[in-house]
């Protein structure tokens, strides 16, 4: 038989391919005659195998020991490796330019894809694929470009070394450029240079003269030098400067791109891989140069044609001519006069290699309206553009009053004036991918040039590292998100659109997603266009959980007072707000007790023609004194009265058929799938089956309340079944907002979230980059959405970033106050002062005296904390002494229990609430300089910086400088000395910066406003001022979170080492010297951002791990320390996720994962290895898939526990049960051997149960002071009832027939010092210090009486929580009493709050009446009567109030 073989692999893998499948077809001894590339060496083989009937299957290893046993053949050509990194689309590319030089160059091209054909979990395992290290060890010379994945560059690294000849690194990781040589030149460091690899200093000194002298210069300039560097080097005698040269021309001619100059690359390349000189063998062709920048259109010569400038491209575009060949080519061109001018930056690289996907682009944003601006870039020198070929309306306008001075690079011949910019290239706008290096090194460069311009800056993209089946799938994943997200943010970017992927090795859009991103850039520039007097804004309040006095409500916000500051500001930029700035009864709170009415079930239920009549009915009630009825409603005024400033209310019924024609069929069919309308249409729907929108109408202005995710008694069902959608009605309110005034809608054209947090951004859909089907994208739709949220929350912040297109706008938190000392505290703390004088006065135990302290501490529960040392536990609760007492133990215990009087005195809590745009007054300036300070600042220097300030303030021309002039004359008077600063002024220049800055929380307001105008709002870090200082501020900031591959940060990873050593040392001195063999670690979003990842630390160090970091500072991998350093074994860790944590940080869930399934191969004894251990148990007991998974959460794409759901509604049997729940929603495993990527959750209970069986502790960091366990729900739901899970699983303890106990340690992150002890105290003790510092503490409690209807529902929910914590933990008796004593049976707190807030007051006698209900709370049964006659007032009075609405509506 006659058999033809073409194969397309390169000739030394054909060779051994053909003569394995000749024997395949043979299977018989024959004389062949072949021609190459069948080598003798190969055909002996084929024949030898067949003789001794070597399997087939073995048959190429044989042939390959045989191969390289052999003298290989001669050739002449160069093999050649390249890896293409982050430009695998190129792949096609450097293959035909390849292709004409056949008999020079062996190319083989593999992708960052190809590296490794598995994940090992040995670190000395590096999975490389065997083509690759096949291929590197025959290599005679490499190129690598774009390679920065440290996986990849560690496999890189590795092979390098042999490579027999030139090493050519373009653009890839540090520890990859060291590894540059051609001859004699070099970039490897000497072993005594700290400085990173680079060019020699020479080359350094030569690369200062290109750039402008500006520090975000410095890459652009190194574009120059490759420009004419070669041809500069051509006059320079010497080899050294020829080998030199020869990389600059390879580099040049890879940074030109395009086939011939590809060609030429590999020429050099080759004559240098064989002659060593700088001559080749063949003349190299021209270089094609394409601009380092240019323009171009799909219209301008056919696309292949570029215009050197801005202004230039725009005269092309705008010409008639233009208008005329679109004409033809029957292209849609956007209209000239109208269309918005976008600036579209784009990477240089894919017009060079012609990528479709770019002339898509501008051809969509052409029809769609918007006339871009395309503008092509090497990446580095994004920001040059901006600052000097941009310029815009606004900047023009700055300039010609003087306000502004611009760059002297600024070039007015080439720039245009630009609408908005829309990045494709991703990265930081200072160094594009090269400043990613270094994240957030030139953000002050980026933000003062966007500031400037005072435009949307957004970026958006096609994915360069993942395929659009795979971001459709799993979201945007690991790089690809630092890339897209992280980085651009640092920057200020908005509105980030996933435009399309990776198909194969090709770039394709999505085009509705280009369709998503040109209709959110068309919002924003008719804001601008719109005068203010004609735009029409929605602002959302919220009003979640139901029937708890929660509408109105946001967190640390006064939502009544800043709707007040808010109405004022719009009135006076000119917006219409009706009759609102005439009525002086007209308030906030009057407007939140008018949408409280019309989230009632029976107004609902009424529908739309009735809601009116509901409000008017409510209005009237309480003119006429009903307390069912906020006492706001009482108000004269105008319009109706009520304080509503004229308001009327605006709703409408929406059919099902309305609904459809809305969403489209698409997404209305997935609702109808979800919700059977036949039967569950979802709330908001009256009883004739209508979907009712309502509001209150201000002018241009409308304010409406969020709707439920849920159902009644399932508020928050949505978010805990993927497969369902919003429910009918919340789709149409923000249909309806979107839809114009002539179709029937609202016609709103921007929307205000007002506070912390609301619930479009956590509908389902992608984890990160939105697509068709996420429900954040559909709903939002274009609407422009300024976001208003608190400072110190940059993680669940993201998620209204990125997943609900929200530009934020930070909000101070409120001033902060200390405990103090009160009533039965005071009196105590008095006596202990009486006492401690006499035993100095006397010597002598005062016997009566102390017995006195003694009741009253067992009164105040205090007892718990400080107990008498002569009892044991089991009497600590004593009610009086014994006679006995020895005069040491008596003055010791005293000693104690002042001491932490002095704790509780001086423990801080937040005072209040904020209200946006407010400005501190003196007083609350002085409560954050003492809350930051401490003792570290006197009073008189803090009162110097305030007064200093203001009188700075009430003088022209008076700038921070004179400021600060002032503050230090103050110590130095008019002498000038060059004297190092005394300690004294360090702080008070501190003092006086920060004081400074909060005196500009007016900025808040004037931010939003800034927003509505379509504007650029200046980022910065969230965070809090307490552990963060003056970085965070001021407020009124796009807030971004942290660069996710540098966590833990080295002062994090330091106070983690220390906390887990403690929590180690705390456990053994409780548990007789063992070491606890599993710890659940809780690793939250909000304080891993906050405290740059101390969670992290705390579990590495627990395992006895450590970060790695690369070259640039990223941390790419957790190492195990060895046992013989750690010295002790290595404790095992339950980490249970948030899902923020989740989704936000998917490479340190990456990271641990792999961390720990290292830990459980590890050779090691399992009595040193507590991870290994159970996962031998674990595997013995018949389980074997993923024995080692750590890392658990809720299911993927869902997010909470659910427990303080069933707590809220108090529809849960046991304790038990709320373990159980928490157990059953995170059992999930996550991590990169999860299915391949950190988001594909896997329920693994059977692992899950495992871990929480031998969990002897938990620990919870706190990371600040406004959030603390008793404040929010998320603590006892997901820390607390961890704990509960983990101790249903345990043996009953014979010494108190219960079961055992699991400990669960608290970390405050906001205290103790960077090196100092780090505090780590048991739940129990935390809980009591939080509720004698803040809830049964009248200063708190009268500080939030003062807040109205918000501070009302502040103190009802802790009530809440405080069931939550008695059913995990423990909650002492003392605290139900005091809190009982303090807001149900003061008759003049009770009034306030029943006026204030009457759904609020119920909740807080119906928490109290549960407590005793279920057993966590002992006391008479007087006071149970008084509660449930407080209860059944206060529930007549409600249904009373709500049967009158109904019967006035009929």
């Amino acid at each position: 038989h006659k058999v033809i073989i073409i194969t397309m692999v390169s000739p030394q893998r054909s060779g051994r391919l053909l003569a394995l499948l000749l024997v395949a077809f043979t299977r018989a001894p024959a004389t062949w005659g072949f021609v190459a590339p069948i080598s003798t060496s190969h055909h002996a083989i084929a024949k030898e195998s067949v003789k001794q009937r070597i399997p087939l299957t073995s048959l190429g290893s044989t042939m390959e020991e045989t191969r390289t046993s052999t003298t290989p053949e001669k050739t002449d050509k160069v093999k050649l490796v390249m890896v293409a990194g982050f430009e695998s689309f190129n792949r096609d590319l450097y293959n035909k330019a390849a292709e004409g030089l056949e008999d020079v160059v062996d190319l083989t091209v593999f992708a960052d894809s190809d590296l490794r054909s598995t994940i090992s979990s040995d670190p000395d395992d590096l999975g490389v694929n065997p083509e690759f290290e096949r291929a590197m060890k025959e290599a005679d010379a490499f190129v690598g470009s774009l390679v920065f994945d440290y996986d990849d560059v560690v496999v890189v690294k590795k092979l390098l070394p042999n490579v027999k000849g030139p090493r050519l690194i373009f653009e890839c990781a540090t520890e990859l450029m060291e590894f540059n040589q051609v001859g004699t030149f070099n970039m490897m460091k000497k072993d005594d240079d700290d400085s990173p690899a680079g060019p020699p200093p020479a080359v350094k000194a030569i690369l200062s003269k290109f750039g402008s002298g500006k520090e975000e210069d410095k890459l652009a300039g190194y574009l120059k030098l490759l420009k004419v560097g070669p041809d500069l080097l051509k006059f320079v005698p010497g080899e050294k400067v020829a080998d030199l040269r020869a990389w600059l021309e390879s580099y040049r001619y890879w940074n030109q791109g395009g086939k011939s100059n590809v060609q030429a690359m590999l020429q050099i390349i080759a004559d240098r891989t064989k002659d060593n000189t700088s001559g080749g063998s063949r003349e190299l062709p021209e270089l094609q140069v394409t601009p380092d920048l240019g323009l171009l259109h799909p219209l301008l010569g056919n696309g292949n044609e570029y215009l050197e400038s801005p202004a230039s491209f725009m005269a092309w575009r705008l010409a008639k001519s233009t208008q005329t060949v679109a004409k033809q080519a029957g292209f849609t061109l956007a209209d000239n006069k109208t269309a918005p001018r976008v600036a579209v930056l784009l990477f240089r690289k894919h017009v060079i290699t012609e990528q479709r996907y770019i002339m898509d682009l501008i051809t969509i944003m052409e029809a769609q309206g918007i006339l871009p601006i395309p503008i092509f870039i090497n990446g580095v020198e994004a920001h040059t553009i901006v600052r000097d070929l941009l310029t815009s309306r606004d900047e023009i306008s700055q300039v010609s009053r003087g306000l502004l001075t611009r760059d002297s690079t600024y070039q007015p011949n080439k720039a245009v004036v630009v609408d908005a910019i829309v990045n494709t290239v991703g990265f930081p706008l200072v160094g594009g991918p090269a400043g990613s290096m270094e994240a957030g090194r030139n953000v002050a460069a980026a933000e003062a040039l966007l500031s400037s311009m005072n435009v949307p800056y957004v970026v958006a993209s096609p994915l360069l590292l993942q395929s659009i089946p795979q971001w459709k799938t799993n979201g945007v994943l690991g790089l690809q998100s630092v890339v897209l997200y992280s980085l651009p943010e640092l920057d200020g970017a908005i509105d980030t659109v996933v435009l399309g992927g990776l198909v194969g090795d090709k770039i394709a859009l999505v085009p509705e997603r280009v369709r998503k991103l040109t209709s959110r850039l068309e919002a924003w520039v008719s804001l601008r266009r719109t005068q203010p007097k004609d735009r029409k804004i929605a602002i959302a309040l919220y009003g979640f959980p139901p029937n708890v006095g929660a509408v109105g409500t946001a967190a640390l916000l006064d939502v009544p007072k800043s709707i007040d500051a808010l109405l004022e500001r719009l009135f006076r930029e000119g917006y219409d707000v009706g009759s609102w700035m005439n009525d002086p009864e007209a308030s906030g709170e009057s407007l939140v007790a008018a949408l409280s009415i019309l989230c009632q079930n029976p107004v609902i239920s009424a529908g739309a023609d009735k809601a009116q009549d509901a409000v008017n009915a409510k209005i009237e009630r309480a003119k006429a004194g009903d307390t069912s009825v906020a006492a706001t409603l009482a108000k004269s005024g105008g319009g109706l009265g009520g304080g509503l400033g004229g308001a009327t209310v605006r709703a409408m019924d929406v059919t099902l058929d309305e609904l459809e024609q809305m969403l489209g069929k698409y997404m209305a069919k997935k609702v109808s799938r979800a919700w059977n309308f036949d039967k569950d249409i979802g709330p908001g729907v009256s009883a004739t089956k209508k979907l009712v929108v309502s509001g209150l109408q201000i002018g241009n202005v409308f304010l409406f309340v969020q709707p439920l995710l849920g159902v009644e008694g399932d508020p928050m069902r949505l978010l805990f079944e993927r497969d369902l959608t919003p429910h009918p009605q919340y789709c149409a309110v923000y249909e309806k907002l979107r839809q114009p005034e002539e179709d029937g809608g609202i016609g709103s054209q921007a929307i205000i979230h007002l506070g912390m947090h609301g619930t479009s951004e956590w509908l389902p859909g992608q984890p990160l980059g939105n697509d068709r089907q996420s429900w954040s994208d559909e709903l939002i739709g274009w609407l422009p959405n300024l976001y208003v949220y608190a400072a110190n929350n940059p993680s669940e912040s993201i998620l209204a970033k990125r997943r609900g297109y929200g530009t934020l706008v930070s909000y101070n938190v409120p001033p902060y106050g200390r405990s103090g000392l009160y009533l039965e505290l005071a009196n105590l703390k008095e006596l202990v002062d009486d006492y401690r004088t006499a035993i100095i006065d006397s010597e002598k135990v005062d016997e009566v005296l102390l017995d006195t302290i003694y009741g009253l501490a067992e009164r105040s529960g205090m007892l718990n904390d400080v107990p008498f040392p002569a009892f044991t536990s089991s009497d600590a609760q004593n009610t009086v002494l014994p006679e006995d007492v020895s005069s040491e133990d008596a003055n010791a215990w005293v000693s104690e229990l002042y001491e932490y009087l002095q704790i509780v005195s001086e423990r801080l809590f937040s005072s209040g609430l904020h209200t946006f745009g407010a400005v501190p007054t003196d007083e609350e300036l002085d409560s954050y300089l003492e809350a930051y300070f401490g003792e570290r600042l006197s009073e008189e220097h803090r009162q110097i910086a305030i007064s200093t300030w203001k009188d700075s303030n009430q003088k022209d021309g008076m700038d921070g400088r004179n400021f600060l002039e002032q503050i230090i004359s103050f110590f130095q008077g008019e002498q000038h000395n060059t004297e190092p600063k005394s300690n004294e002024e360090v702080l008070l220049e501190e003092a006086s910066t920060i004081v400074s800055l909060l005196g500009r929380s007016s900025e808040e307001i004037d931010s939003l406003v800034k927003g509505l105008d379509g504007g650029y709002i200046n980022p910065a870090p969230g965070g809090d001022l307490l552990r963060d200082g003056a970085s965070v501020l001021p407020s009124g900031r796009n807030i971004h979170s942290l660069d996710p591959y540098r966590m833990p940060s080295p002062s994090a990873w330091a106070r983690g080492k220390r906390a887990a050593e403690e929590i180690i040392r705390q456990h053994r001195e409780a548990n007789n010297g063992d070491y606890p063999e599993t710890v659940a670690v809780t690793l939250w979003g909000l304080d891993s951002i906050k405290t740059r990842g101390e969670s992290v630390a705390i579990a590495l160090a627990l395992v006895g791990a450590e970060p790695i970091k690369e070259g640039t500072g990223r941390i790419v991998r957790y190492d195990l320390v060895p046992l013989d350093q750690l010295g002790r074994p290595r404790i095992d860790v339950l980490a249970s996720l948030s899902g923020i944590f989740r989704d936000s940080f998917a490479n340190i869930v990456d990271l641990l994962d792999d961390m720990f399934e290292r830990a459980a191969l590890a050779d090691e004894p399992t009595n040193m290895n507590y991870l290994k251990k159970h996962v031998q148990e674990l595997e013995e007991s018949g389980v074997t898939e993923r024995t080692a998974a750590r890392l658990f959460s809720n299911p993927p794409g869902d997010y909470g526990s659910m427990v303080n759901e069933v707590v809220g509604s108090g529809d849960w049997e046991d304790s038990e049960s709320l373990g159980e729940t928490f157990a059953q929603r995170n059992a999930f495993s996550y991590g990169r051997n999860e299915g391949g990527v950190a988001t594909s959750g896997t329920a693994r209970p059977e692992v899950l149960d495992k871990l929480l069986t031998t969990t002897e502790r938990v620990v919870q960091e706190i990371d600040s002071v406004e959030y603390g366990l008793s404040d929010i729900q998320e603590y006892y739901a997901n820390t607390g009832a961890l704990k509960k899970a983990a101790e249903n699983r345990k043996e009953i303890d014979p010494a108190t027939g219960k079961k055992k106990k699991v400990a669960l340690s608290v970390i405050e992150a906001f205290g103790g010092s960077d090196d100092g002890p780090i505090p780590v105290k048991d739940v129990e003790d935390v809980l009591r210090l939080e509720y004698r510092s803040k809830l049964l503490n009248p200063k708190w409690r009268d500080a939030m009486l003062g807040q109205g209807s918000g501070g009302a529902y502040e103190i009802s929910q802790r009530m809440t929580a405080m069931i939550g914590w008695s059913a995990t933990a423990e909650v002492d008796n003392f605290v139900f009493d005091q809190a009982c004593e303090r807001y149900a049976l003061d008759e003049d707190v009770a009034k306030q709050l029943q006026r204030s807030n009457p759904e609020a007051f119920k909740n807080v006698i119906r928490r109290l009446l549960e407590a005793a209900g279920r057993g966590m709370w002992s006391t008479d049964d007087d006071t149970l009567d008084q509660l449930r006659e407080l209860y059944s007032d206060a529930d007549d009075l409600v249904e009373q109030g709500t049967a009158q609405v109904v019967s006035a509506q009929m």
